[in-house]
């Protein structure tokens, strides 16, 4: 695994991460290597020598710290050594693993050998014209950055849509820096593309930066960099997948996650007539050496190395039945990652239909928590994972529990059932899962015609929780065979009281929950779709005060409707019956809805349909 630490749940992610992966910053820290010339000692006065070296490893023969503590302690395969002992080392080279060191090396001065070059870790920053804020390096506003699965091959072409939300948070111009690598890591394109100057919406489609640039058909991941970001550091996105013509497949799903983890779950094994690929996409400039990416059965603790290496920033499609020749459907796959990768997607491809979807985040900084088991009553159900139950005459829904945590051996849940206003109409214990379980509730067992259900713990036969319950959801359509999948965490929900970050979604101080998603607009052959549901731990208000803002190209709102939810209820919502057709030429193609409600949280899956049995579907983004 490599040794660094990328996201910290307590301090939203470690922004010297982000400046040392940039792919700009590794072209500068292999130039700076290239100026290593031994004896090589290392002064890491901020800790960053041990992320620094196991992303680009190099020979140092050498450790210096500061700190009368550490002294012996190994960082980066090395014994500290105390910096006094710097000046009789004999390193012919030093280097300052750190940024922003002109004070640092003038006071150290004194303690260099003699003819010893000093070369820092300030030759590796960005130029100031990538930064948002050029007075201080290591904000993390200078790193709002993230990867997209991209692709324009095989039938298929990926359109990456969003908006700038960064606008509204008080950004002049943003503009996006992005460079798109092929399967084998290598540089297609780098480009920039100005964003509109107030939160308007835009894309990037892979068939037009085909077109553009002259490229053949290609497989592989854009990095996006947002400069002049304000308010948010994370770039938010929801990537469709569409055949080309008239071709059955279509898909849709949210942003990668910036953060590379150790492990990913949520990956299903492939049913009778299913090919699973998982798109194995390197994030760095390193290699991914030969066995230190694994697949194992969900809980069977007997993974399976890949044994070949995987390239600098390459992409790498594995068949999940290569690996795991003996587990299927309804069996669920681990994916062990060791930090190399963020969020991966895989793709299932059933006769001439393919759909993808993406892993989670599988936590390792998470314990049970037995308080949970007796949350006070004023927190009601406690967490809560809401999911749509499409039409039933046309849709076959289905959920499984994913263990999403390291140390979830027991998921003690039950499902509660809803109608659209509300009605609690059944509820189905699913047992005190084990971590290895194969359990997938098909709801034609309920009956319900159209609704949503909630995952929510249940302790009757005992069991742990630890505040991360996920689950994955599958969609058939029943006419076409056309499916679809999405997969997210529970929260607590719509409550006046708080236990410990929960409720979420606050506009300012508590009870202050509010609504802000973003449903993208379809097209003439494919037109976009929401179920928003209103999930309540407890009793909250009787029905939603919900706006859906329909906001043109350049983010100016044209039209609003309101729609009114009840409390446990949900909606299906298609923007062009909402909106006059006219409001929705007027929008454009790079037009969106944002829906708004102050009066609670909503929590939202979106999609695209076509007329030809395709549809998508993933949970929504807000901003």
């Amino acid at each position: 695994m490599l040794q660094i630490q990328t996201f910290d749940a307590r301090a939203g992610g470690n922004v010297i991460y982000k400046a040392l992966a940039h792919p700009l910053a590794a072209e500068a820290i292999d130039r700076l290597y290239g100026k290593l010339a031994g004896p090589v000692g290392v002064y890491d006065p901020d800790g960053i020598a041990e992320a620094l070296f196991a992303l680009y490893p190099t020979r140092i023969d050498a450790l210096f710290t500061h700190e009368s503590e550490a002294i012996g302690t190994i960082r980066a395969g090395l014994p500290s050594r105390p910096l006094t002992e710097l000046a009789d080392s004999g390193v012919r080279t030093l280097l300052v693993a750190a940024f922003d060191t002109a004070k640092i090396v003038a006071r150290i001065a004194h303690l260099l050998p003699a003819d010893t070059v000093v070369l820092t870790l300030d030759e590796t920053k960005l130029p100031d014209s990538h930064l948002s804020n050029p007075g201080r390096y290591l904000d993390k506003l200078n790193f709002a950055t993230n990867f997209a699965f991209f692709r324009d091959a095989d039938g298929l072409s990926t359109r990456l849509v969003s908006a700038n939300y960064w606008a509204a948070h008080g950004a002049g111009a943003v503009r996006l820096w992005l460079r798109l690598f092929d399967s084998d890591g290598h540089v297609l394109a780098t480009w920039q593309q100005r964003l509109p100057e107030g939160p308007g919406g835009f894309a990037i489609d892979s068939r037009e930066v085909r077109q553009r640039f002259g490229l053949g058909a290609f497989t592989g991941q854009l990095f996006i960099h947002a400069i002049g970001a304000a308010g948010h550091d994370v770039v938010k996105y929801a990537l469709d997948t569409y055949a080309w013509g008239d071709g059955p497949s279509l898909s849709c799903t949210h942003d990668a996650n910036a953060w590379p983890s150790d492990r990913f779950a949520g990956l299903p094994a492939p049913a009778p007539g299913e090919t699973v690929v998982l798109w194995l996409q390197n994030s760095h400039a390193a290699p991914i050496p030969a066995g230190a990416v694994a697949l194992d059965r969900m809980g069977r603790e007997t993974p399976v190395t890949l044994d070949r290496p995987v390239g600098p920033f390459a992409t790498v499609a594995l068949n999940v039945a290569d690996m795991l020749p003996d587990v299927h459907w309804p069996a669920q796959i681990e994916v062990r990652a060791g930090r190399h990768v963020v969020r991966p997607r895989y793709e299932i491809a059933h006769g001439p239909r393919t759909r993808i979807a993406h892993v989670n985040v599988e936590r390792d900084n998470l314990r049970p928590d037995p308080a949970i088991a007796t949350l006070p009553p004023q927190m009601g159900r406690g967490y809560l994972l809401p999911f749509p139950i499409l039409p039933r005459g046309r849709f076959r829904s289905i959920v499984q529990p994913t263990p999403m945590a390291t140390t979830q051996q027991t998921l003690p849940l039950r499902v509660d059932v809803f109608d659209r206003e509300g009605r609690q109409v059944a509820e189905r214990f699913l047992g005190c899962l084990n971590r290895d379980h194969d359990v997938a509730l098909d709801f034609d067992a309920i009956g319900l015609e159209e609704g949503h259900a909630e995952l929510v713990y249940d302790f009757r036969e005992g069991g742990e929780a630890d505040g991360w319950p996920h689950a994955l959801f599958r969609y058939e359509d029943r006419q076409s065979g056309h499916a679809a999948e999405s997969s997210f965490g529970g929260h607590i929900f719509n409550t006046a009281m708080t236990w410990k970050d929960e409720p979420q979604s606050y506009s300012g101080p508590p009870p202050g929950l509010s609504t802000r998603l973003f449903l993208r607009l379809g097209d003439a052959k494919r037109r976009s779709f929401t179920v928003l549901i209103y999930p309540a731990s407890g009793p909250w208000r009787p029905r939603s005060a919900t706006m859906l803002q329909l906001h043109d190209g350049a983010g100016k709102m044209i039209a609003e409707a309101p729609l009114s939810i009840a409390c446990s209820g949900s909606a299906m919502v298609w923007p062009h019956l909402a909106f006059p057709a006219d409001r929705i030429a007027a929008a454009g193609p790079l037009g969106y809805v944002l829906v708004r409600d102050t009066t609670c949280r909503l929590f939202g899956y979106a999609g695209l349909m076509d007329d030809a049995g395709g549809f998508s579907l993933d949970h929504m983004f807000g901003f």
